[in-house]
């Protein structure tokens, strides 16, 4: 039986037992309602008052039930409430040590560093897309929606080089600072880029001086909610069937469409092709909006002669099914 089933199987008992009781003395002895119900609480709860009138035989008689009754029902009650709280607590203890063995386990994942309404934004969207991530968190109420979730955490301030440690970050692939404070992100930065030197890092910025502290600090990139924010009100109202066509194909409700980027390795069959010769769009139904090369720079819309060099990346947009296509062809 389910414990909150069984709890709420004892509360209906005692309101049963309380109505039950007065009932019965309002009518066995013709007391009033009061104390009928004052009698039934006294005796419930074995404080010893004594009788509020004297009782006839046939009211000890059911005193007698109202007691049996309120002890085997208030056993009840302590035992469920009791296997309650063991079960609540080995859960709890349960449940930690399964996520950090899970978190141990972590390898080529990513680390959020604030579990905000960013990094809840990140997380679900890692989640999505079945990419393990792992949350810090300094503070155990604004993780509570993770917990909920099931998702990995660890509490502790992510400017800590041992938290950052257990997070393992040195088999990470890249780590989100997004915490509130800008002051925060630039020593997690700081702390992260130390640990791990070719570290992707991505930070929020709040203020717009704060984005160049933290570059140099060591974040690859910095991104402003704010800026975003405003540059997406402006687009919305100058173009806004622009903002449609995006929203449709790659918001919450999308259409089977996403840009991906797939990097060319040594070997690959693509490798000194021109875009043309390698037949992407024929074979694989993709569109390649871009060419990244090994040496950063980068080209879009690149032209049908455009060369494919290993150790460049395709920037492509299409359906999953014919993105999964492109990296076969490619190899990677």
């Amino acid at each position: 039986m389910d414990i909150r089933y069984r709890l709420r199987v004892a509360g209906l008992l005692l309101l049963g037992i309380f109505v039950i009781g007065a009932a019965g003395f309002h009518f066995i002895e013709e007391w009033s309602w009061f104390d009928g119900f004052y009698m039934t609480l006294i005796t419930m709860t074995t404080v010893g008052y004594g009788e509020v009138h004297t009782l006839t035989l046939a009211g000890r008689a059911f005193n007698v039930f109202v007691i049996l009754a309120a002890v085997l029902t208030g056993g009840f009650l302590i035992a469920t409430a009791t296997q309650a709280m063991l079960e609540f607590e080995l859960g709890r203890v349960l449940g930690r040590r399964r996520m950090e063995r899970e978190i141990a386990r972590l390898s080529g994942h990513y680390i959020i560093c604030g579990a905000g309404r960013v990094g809840r934004t990140v997380a679900r969207e890692f989640r999505a897309r079945a990419i393990p991530f792992v949350i810090i968190e300094k503070e155990r109420g604004p993780a509570q929606w993770a917990f909920e979730e099931g998702i990995p955490i660890l509490i502790g301030s992510a400017s800590q080089e041992d938290v950052l440690e257990r997070a393992r970050i040195r088999q990470a692939e890249g780590l989100v600072a997004a915490v509130t404070s800008d002051a925060e992100n630039l020593y997690i930065v700081l702390t992260a880029r130390g640990l791990s030197p070719s570290l992707k890092i991505i930070a929020r910025a709040s203020e717009d001086d704060a984005t160049a502290k933290l570059m140099r600090a060591g974040a690859t990139q910095v991104v402003s909610p704010y800026k975003f924010v405003g540059h997406r009100i402006a687009q919305l109202l100058l173009r806004p069937n622009v903002l449609d066509f995006i929203d449709t194909a790659f918001g919450t409700e999308r259409l089977d469409m996403q840009i991906e980027e797939v990097q060319v390795p040594q070997g690959s069959p693509l490798t000194n092709k021109t875009i043309a010769d390698s037949e992407i769009r024929q074979k694989c139904g993709v569109l390649v909006l871009a060419l990244k090369h090994a040496d950063g720079t980068l080209s879009f819309n690149p032209a049908p002669d455009a060369t494919i060099r290993a150790g460049d990346h395709l920037i492509a947009i299409g359906s999953s099914d014919h993105l999964e296509k492109l990296e076969n062809l490619v190899g990677s």
